[in-house]
Order: structure tokens, then sequence, then C-alpha cells
């Protein structure tokens, strides 16, 4: 039977299955009697065995058949979880993992596992892995190095087998060459490409471990495998490739033994099971065949309810935004025709074509929306490693993470939440006997929460540790020059948090590879406003600190309020926008040197637009004033303007890498009319 049409479904369901071990392992963790958890992780451990057997992956059946041995003996209450049989296991999860990416990136699915599976042999005989002479975690850390420092390709495919094979004939050599970089290379995939421009003048090129995209991705420790044919010398190749710089070591071997090795074995293999075959009783190889019909038949069905979805590369999504966008702006050219002509007809067709196109853009942009669970997967195995690390007791609490974001903002998101959750778990979580002496318990929480409201999504990081010393940071902020003695005087407890996200800043004692060697959160901060976002941050001393971060749900299409300052028209962000006023000249009140108002019981400074952007005084030759109130946080301004033009849906351009230090411009669009409008960052206006 042909595998192939099966093989997209068999990735996502062993991811899938590998995702639910994680996560059952995890709770196994804190519960280590319940064995209906045991059981949900035997089930997702036995179908991928079988999944795998089916599709051909021997060494994937049998590392699971091996874990689930163990797993069957903890079920069956003949064997007790302790932290040395979990290490064993999620380490067993890891090289099925690594086993599955490499057969979705092309691969075989090949990993030396021998040493996990002679600790998991060890547990099922009843052996006490804490009185080795190392522990599991470090046999297992050892294992992988080791696994890292010995890259060889241990297989071709029939196409590559062929071209080295024809290659033979017509007098070139193939050889397998092992190159080393050094420990501290900074730049590996410019090392990569210039050993490849190399190989590529000499001969060609047949294989990498890893793949070429991992290696451009720098997806790899400091050694990768190249296999090349060519009519030079080895040892000339060898003193082309050791002439790049930040190269360590070259190791060059003649491939054509091991592929004559290889295809005995397969052979071999073969003809050993052939003759396996002929000894099985005839009953025997008719349940066999019924079982293998019994699983094709799941696959079809998996694959025929799988056909109901397809899967698009980001980047055609990205052309059909662009295409949309251009939409939007002849949209509006149209509507503004519109207007002038007066024409019942022309009015009913773009009307329609505005709600055509409206639904159109919803559609667009829900295709490019992804759960951030996507995401938030990856941090309970992290935070259980760290807390490991820092001899703490985390307990993780995610919520909401069904939650959709832009594809876009998603794949930026990772590292900002990385970070905050090491800082939360590094600073603010205390040890578990500090916990115990002010009254908590010794297990510390930290929650990551995700939720929409409104044009934007929050995603919070919560815990309850020791929260943030207002006195160390005005200190170290001093001290870094950061802010003057007297300023510091007069900031409020939010503003003195805030200034933990300022460039350099770190309260670390000592630099941690936990909390990002002394890396302030000032990095957090920038990712997250290029994304057209925000970090606040509220805490409380001794009780714990929340970080809220602030995202757009898209970037491309934001809806706006138009104005007019002295003949040119500004876009305001709805999202920002609290409510629009128009009040008498009289209104304005003076407090501290500035001119502010009373909106509703507060008095919110007045920011005049004719000013930031160098105009002429916009109050001179009128008795009424236009406002737009808007929000950052719990802060408020009122933007002064000359008049109102109307609410529209936008494209937002950039203003490209020579304007992009403009104050209080976050980009611009081109309207219906065909002028440009800029937006105005209120944000920046606020601060």
């Amino acid at each position: 039977m042909e595998m192939n049409q099966y093989l997209e479904v068999f990735i996502e369901e062993s991811k899938e299955h590998l995702q639910a071990c994680n996560e059952k392992l995890l709770e196994l963790e804190k519960n280590p009697s319940d064995i209906s958890i045991v059981n949900d992780i035997f089930r997702s451990a036995h179908t991928l065995k079988g999944m795998s057997a089916t599709m051909g992956y021997e060494d994937l059946a049998s590392l699971t058949h091996q874990m689930e041995n163990v797993l069957d003996l903890i079920r069956n209450e003949k064997l007790s979880v302790n932290a040395d049989i979990l290490d064993v296991v999620f380490a067993s999860v890891d090289d099925l993992e690594e086993m599955v990416f490499s057969i979705a990136e092309g691969g075989d699915g090949k990993k030396d596992v021998s040493k996990v599976v002679e600790l998991l042999k060890k547990i099922e005989k009843g052996e006490d892995l804490s009185s080795q002479t190392e522990t599991a975690s470090e046999a297992v850390e050892k294992t992988n190095q080791v696994n890292e420092s010995t890259q060889m390709i241990k297989d071709y495919d029939d196409f590559e087998y062929t071209v080295i094979h024809q290659s033979k004939e017509q007098g070139f050599s193939a050889y397998e060459l092992t190159i080393t970089l050094r420990q501290d290379c900074l730049l590996k995939a410019a090392r990569v490409f210039m050993v490849f421009e190399i190989l590529e003048q000499s001969g060609e090129v047949i294989k990498s471990i890893p793949s070429v995209d991992l290696l451009e991705e720098e997806k790899f420790d400091s050694q990768f495998t190249v296999a090349f044919v060519t009519k030079e010398a080895a040892e000339d190749i060898k003193n082309k490739v050791m002439k790049v710089s930040e190269i360590e070591d070259v190791q060059v071997h003649i491939i054509d033994s091991s592929i004559s090795n290889q295809t005995q074995n397969q052979s071999e293999s073969s003809s050993q099971k052939n003759d396996e075959s002929a000894n099985v009783p005839s009953s025997n190889i008719q349940k066999v065949q019924e079982q293998e019909i019994k699983t094709a038949s799941k696959q079809v069905a998996a694959a025929s309810t799988s056909s109901k979805t397809i899967r698009v590369n980001i980047e055609r999504l990205d052309i059909l935004m662009n295409l949309f966008e251009e939409l939007v702006i002849d949209r509006g050219r149209l509507e503004s025709i519109s207007k002038e002509l007066n024409n019942n007809e022309l009015d009913e067709t773009v009307e329609r074509m505005s709600r055509i196109s409206g639904d159109l853009q919803n559609i667009i942009l829900n295709m490019r929306m992804v759960p951030v669970e996507t995401v938030f997967n990856r941090f309970p195995r992290m935070i259980r490693q760290l807390a490991k690390d820092l001899n703490k007791k985390i307990n993780l609490e995610i919520i909401g993470a069904e939650t959709e974001l832009d594809r876009t903002v998603i794949d930026e998101i990772g590292d900002p939440l990385v970070h905050l959750l090491r800082n939360a778990i590094d600073h603010g979580v205390e040890m578990p006997d500090v916990r115990m002496k002010n009254g908590k318990p010794e297990e510390g929480n930290v929650v990551l929460r995700a939720y929409h409201s409104g044009n934007h999504v929050f995603i919070e990081i919560e815990d309850d540790g020791a929260g943030i010393s207002r006195e160390r940071v005005l200190n170290k902020a001093i001290d870094r020059g950061i802010v003057t003695p007297q300023v510091a005087s007069t900031l409020t407890d939010k503003q003195v948090y805030e200034l933990i996200l300022a460039s350099g800043f770190s309260t670390a004692d000592k630099i941690s590879d936990i909390s990002g060697r002394g890396v302030g959160l000032d990095v957090v901060k920038s990712t997250i406003e290029s994304l057209g976002g925000t970090v606040d941050i509220d805490a409380q001393e001794g009780k714990g600190s929340l970080f809220s971060i602030q995202l757009p749900l898209t970037l491309s299409i934001i809806s706006v309020m138009l104005v007019e300052l002295q003949n040119e028209k500004y876009a305001i962000p709805l999202s920002s926008i609290i409510e629009t006023a128009v009040i008498k000249k009289e209104e304005i009140l003076h407090a501290h040197n500035q001119k502010v108002i009373d909106f509703r019981g507060k008095i919110v400074p007045l920011v005049f637009l004719s000013e930031v952007f160098e105009m002429e005084d916009q109050l001179k030759n009128d008795d009424f004033v236009s406002l737009i109130i808007v929000r950052k946080g719990e802060k408020m301004a009122a933007l002064v303007v000359d008049s109102f033009i109307g609410q529209q849906e936008i494209v937002l351009k950039s203003l490209g890498n020579y304007l992009n230090a403009v104050f209080a411009i976050s980009g611009a669009t081109i309207l219906g009319d065909g002028q440009v409008a800029l937006i105005v960052d209120c944000n920046s206006l606020i601060k």
C-alpha cells in the first residue's frame, strides 16, 4: 500500500499524541498515584507505536514499545513513579519528538537512542537508577551530546544512492565531510554558506545533516555533515574548507563502504523477515493481515476527515492580504467618487461592494488567526526544567489558550513570553523555605492568561512571588542614570515599576542563565512595541507581580477616526479613542503650567497636535475646540484638532527605514482621494 498519501496525517497525529504525552507526564509528576493519567499516556504511546509500525518507522516504534513496557508496569502497579523514571520517560518523548520532526522535514526518522532504551530496560528490570554513578537526566544529557557530536549520514534514499553510484561510474569520488565550527562562532549560517560555496565550485552536494533549512536557521549545535561528489582529492577539499574562518575541524570519509554496508544490511534484514515469515503459521499471518487492513481503514478514515482542511503557506496569505489592502484603498476611492457624482445606481453598487469586501476582510483575517496555544504548549516543560534547575516548586496555570492572534504576531511573541516567564520564576517566585517563612505555600503559582478585549488581545503573566521592590528599583535606576534623585521622589509606584523596562536595566545581583545573562526586559518591550502593542506592570511587594501585554488583533487593516489639521488629514486609531467632544475655549483650565480640561470629574491634559507637528496655533480664529479623548492604560489625554472628518477603515503602511524615528507617527495610509494621511501614535503622545 502506498503510504506517502498518509504521511501528513501520521505527522500531525504523532505530534498531537506526543503533546498529550508531555501534558499528561506533567500531570503525573504532580499526582504520581493517579493511574488514570498513566492509562492516558499509555494509550497515546500505544497508538503512536501502531502508527509508526504501519508507516514503517521501526526506530520510532521500537522506542515507543520500550516506553510502553515501563508505562504498563506503572499502570499495573508493579512499579512506582519517581523523579528518575519520569526523567527517562520525558527524555524518551523528547527523542520521539525529534524523530517525528525529522520525518516532517523529509528525513527518515532514525536516531541513536540506545542509551535511553538501556535506561528504560533497567527500569523495566526493576533496577534502581538513583544508585547508578550518574543520574538518569545526566545520562540522557550525555547521550544527546554524543549524538550531536557524531552526526553521520546513516542512509540514503534510492535517488541519492543512484546519483552517487552514477557519479562513481563517471570517475567521481563520493565523500562525507563532517565539519565542526568553533564553539564561539557568531555567524554559523554565514560559515555554512561559505562552505557550501566552496563545495559547489569543486563538485556537487548530495545531502546534508541537518537539512539545509535547519542550517540556514542555525538550528544545529556546532557540527554538520555533507555528502559530496567531486573529482578532486579528499585532502584538497579538506584544505579548501579549512580556510574558512571559525572552522575548527573537517573530517573526510569515503561514502562507498557505508552505502554497500547499508545495502547489505537492508538485504539481510529483508532476508531475515522472509525467513521469519516462512515459520509463522498461516492463521497468524491471516490475523496480521486482518489487523493491517483495520489499521489501513483507520488511516483512510483519518485522511478523509483531514481532507476538509488544507495547509496554506503563510507567504500566500501575505500576498492575499497585500492584494486585499489594495482593494480597500480602491474601495475608499470609489466611495469618494460616488459621493461627488451623487448617482443612485453607483451608490448602491459601491455600498454592496463595501459590504462584500467587509465580509471578505473578515474571512482573510480569520484565515491568518492562530490560537496562542501553539506558543503556550511549550511552556509547561520549560517551567518544569527551570523549577528543577533552581530548586523551586512551581505550579503553572494556563488560561485562555484558545484565544486567537494573527499568525505574524504569534511568530514574534514566543521569545518575549519566555523571557517574562523566566523572569517570574528566577526573580519573582521565592525559594520554598523563604515562602514558608513568609506564610506562603511552598509551591509558587505562575498564571499565563490570554483573552480578547475589543480589538486587542491581552496576555498576562502573574505570579504570587516577592513582587517588585520600589526602593531597590529606584536605587538601581539612579545608579544607572535612568532617573535623577529629584525625579525619583515624584514617581508613582506604577511609574517606578515601568523603569525595569528601560534599556540595560537589571536588578540581578549576578548574571544568570535563567533570567537571560543580565539582559533587561527592554528587549521584551521593544519587541512588543514593534508589533503595535504595549507592556504594563503592576506589583505588590511581597505578594506578587502582573505583567500585561496588549497586542492588536491584526497589524494591517485598522479602523480610524480621520481628522483635519490645517488642511492636512491625520488618522487616529479607534482602539485608542474613548470619545470625541467639542468644548468652549473658556472651559480650558490651567494646572502645573499645563492646559487641561475637566473630563467627567478627571483632570485630563490637552495635547495640541498643531504644536506637536509644528503648525500654526489652531485656537486663533475659533471660539470652540474639537477634542479627541484617548487612553493608554489608566492614562488619558485630550488631542486638540481642527475638525472631525469621520470613521474609516484604512491600510496601515510603514514609513520605511528612513523615517522610522518620527515622533508620534506610527505609519501612513492612502485615502480614497489619493492623499496620504499620517497615523497618529497616541501612546507616544500620552507618554
